[in-house]
């Protein structure tokens, strides 16, 4: 008679956890910044996931000459700092690409060669990479030479003509863009930028729902108050004619990198730089949001991926911007640009709607990474349905 099996015999092998997968961010935005932008929101989910490094790219001593937002992390740069969740590293080089010719495509190639340990050792070990637009993408034969099984995506927060990135980095794009595991388009209307189709992925700007609750007290006194945040394309002559026109509203001006016009009325209030958190009760507590963009000559997409017009569209804060990027949003009102009359038009209807907008929903960040990861996953990242 056999013996009986014994308890080891018939137990399972033990279950072996998976590894969290590693994650690489590559952008000339760095993520400690007080100045937010989408990849920082990203960068915060997926280290919620697994190891996430973020390394700030395009800064040298040059950069103090172009008042970089990143000058205030000038004495971190070259080493690696722990913040919030996430290993940062901001490359400081002696000088970095530039547009000048002849020297150009040749300083972008020796840059995108990646001389520095620390960058080819977060390549070596990362499982997905996520390249931001801009100077990015010309580490791409870096990476497939250092990890070639690494998962590659692009973020296209913004078009590269868009940007006047350097040619070399247009005809590198070219070049890889069919080879990117994902495309990822914060707007549709990026699609006729991206010379590849079959990788794309539609994934729209995201925000914090949990910034409702952190959005208080309220900065503001009594009476109607306006906000701008940012200094993307910053329009003044907006400030000058508005606050003439409504000397009854209190429009706050933060973060324009520029300084006070001298042509502003009393009833404007000029801030500097301030960290994200901080902007958050003055756009909930606003009466209006103003995106007073400069030029008329501005691209399709900066409709769906403006940051500050998704933020005002979440907390149900009417805005007031130019008649293109205004489109048919029922939350948003246009004005001709450097035109008083049209400007006072659409404060006025923003002020005294005919019927209550219908707001859309916006993704969280989290809803956002997951898209970006897997975007098959979901039905709604089509880009050409």
């Amino acid at each position: 008679m056999n013996a009986p099996a014994s308890i080891a015999d018939t137990s399972a092998p033990p279950v072996a956890t998976p590894r969290p997968q590693a994650y690489l961010l590559l952008s000339a935005h760095d993520f400690r910044s007080p100045r937010k932008a989408g990849i920082h929101f990203v960068a915060s989910e997926l280290a919620k996931m697994g190891p996430t490094r973020f390394f700030s790219l395009r800064y040298s001593f040059l950069s103090r000459y172009k008042q970089d937002p990143r000058l205030s992390l000038d004495d971190q740069a070259n080493q690696v700092v722990h913040y919030q969740g996430v290993d940062c590293y901001l490359w400081k080089t002696p000088i970095h690409p530039i547009r000048i010719r002849p020297f150009e495509s040749l300083m972008y190639y020796l840059y995108g060669l990646g001389f520095n340990t620390v960058l080819r050792r977060w390549i070596s070990t990362s499982d997905i990479i996520i390249l931001e637009s801009g100077i990015a993408p010309i580490f791409f034969d870096l990476i497939k030479k250092l990890n070639p099984q690494a998962k590659i995506l692009y973020r296209a927060s913004d078009a590269l003509d868009t940007i006047d990135a350097a040619q070399y980095i247009r005809n590198t794009f070219a070049r890889v863009a069919k080879d990117i595991d994902t495309i990822v388009l914060p707007s549709k209307a990026l699609a006729e930028t991206i010379p590849s189709t079959h990788n794309l992925a539609f994934v729209p700007q995201g925000i914090d729902h949990a910034v409702g609750a952190k959005a208080n007290p309220s900065p503001y006194g009594s009476g109607i108050h306006a906000v701008s945040v940012g200094s993307m394309l910053f329009d003044p002559s907006f400030f000058v004619l508005a606050s003439k026109r409504f000397p009854e509203i209190h429009f706050h001006i933060i973060g324009s990198c520029q300084a006070r016009h001298p042509d502003y009325g009393p009833n404007v209030s000029v801030y500097g730089e301030m960290p994200f958190d901080k902007t958050l009760p003055y756009i909930k507590h606003a009466t209006l949001g103003i995106a007073p963009y400069s030029s008329v000559n501005l691209p399709a997409y900066l409709r769906d991926t403006s940051l500050k017009l998704t933020q005002y569209e979440f907390f149900g804060v009417p805005a007031i911007c130019p008649h293109f990027i205004a489109a048919d949003y029922p939350t948003r009102f246009g004005y001709d640009i450097g035109n008083e009359d049209s400007i006072a038009e659409a404060i006025n209807r923003a002020l005294n709607p005919t019927q209550p907008p219908v707001k859309r929903s916006v993704l969280d960040w989290a809803q956002v990474t997951a898209r970006m990861l897997a975007p098959k996953q979901f039905s709604d990242t089509e880009v050409f349905a």
